[in-house]
């Protein structure tokens, strides 16, 4: 199913918001589809018990028997939970209502904040084809999201321009310092994505301006608009660009994957 040689390992980027209802799915779901359109190859694991993403790229819950929860907690090889989506070139680590538990399973492990890290080695050594590893997190800054964490080159941060956003984008900027601190030194910030934004709120220009202000070329130049279509793909099991490749939304999530990876080259 996977190749053997490789140039260079996968990129690990986890996606990730502690507040819910900002298009963080929506995010890892289309930008790993659009990386994909673009020659990548691209693994998407479901680090979220809701298991949206596995929904939203067509896993029914009866082909999830192998998920992100047997590899956490009960150590089985993350090559065995790959499911093949549509989309060749993109394979998804699937989650269901197991995961729910692996947070409290893990608190009292020797592997607390590292188990996914272990099994993520133990799956890269096999040197597969596989340019980028997304990580969708829950919308917490629990055990799950600090396992993807540490095991990651960069976080990724949907940022939906509300009110509030800004201070949450705080204190997970300070989870990302403080874990660059214990555990991954070389974690980094991929980035924000402006999503779900609305050129006609005057908030959503205001958010912009100090997101912008604030933190500079982290933030992607690209945002990802209030779309009818992307609310619906997933309902599909589909990503965007399958579903609606015409739209504004499918439009925007492919110049976010060529803006990405230009990023990479630079």
């Amino acid at each position: 199913m996977l190749g053997k040689e490789t140039v260079k390992p996968p990129k690990v980027v986890t996606v990730v918001n502690q507040k819910g209802g900002v298009g963080k799915t929506t995010t890892a779901i289309n930008l790993a589809s659009s990386l994909v359109s673009l020659g990548k190859k691209v693994v998407l694991v479901d680090f979220d018990p809701q298991g949206n993403a596995s929904t939203g790229l067509g896993v029914s819950l009866e082909d999830r028997s192998l998920t992100s929860y047997d590899v956490l907690v009960e150590k089985r090889p993350l090559k065995d939970a790959l499911r093949a989506c549509r989309q060749h070139g993109l394979w998804v680590v699937p989650a269901n209502a197991d995961l729910s538990s692996a947070d409290l399973t893990l608190a009292g492990g020797k592997e607390r904040v590292t188990a996914f890290s272990s099994s993520l080695e133990e799956f890269l050594s096999d040197a597969t084809q596989i340019d980028y590893i997304f990580v969708d997190c829950p919308p917490s800054l629990n055990l799950l999201t600090i396992n993807a964490l540490v095991a990651s080159d960069t976080a990724l941060v949907p940022l939906q321009p509300e009110f509030f956003a800004l201070e949450g984008l705080s204190q997970l900027l300070l989870t990302i310092r403080d874990i660059r601190k214990v555990a991954n030194e070389s974690l980094r910030l991929e980035g924000v994505v402006l999503t779900m934004y609305d050129r006609r709120n005057n908030l959503t220009g205001q958010v912009e301006e100090d997101a912008r202000k604030n933190l500079g070329q982290l933030v992607f130049e690209t945002v990802i608009p209030r779309n009818v279509k992307l609310s619906e793909a997933p309902s599909y099991g589909e990503s965007i660009l399958s579903y609606s490749p015409s739209s504004a939304g499918n439009k925007a999530y492919m110049r976010l994957a060529e803006e990405f990876l230009n990023r990479q080259e630079g």
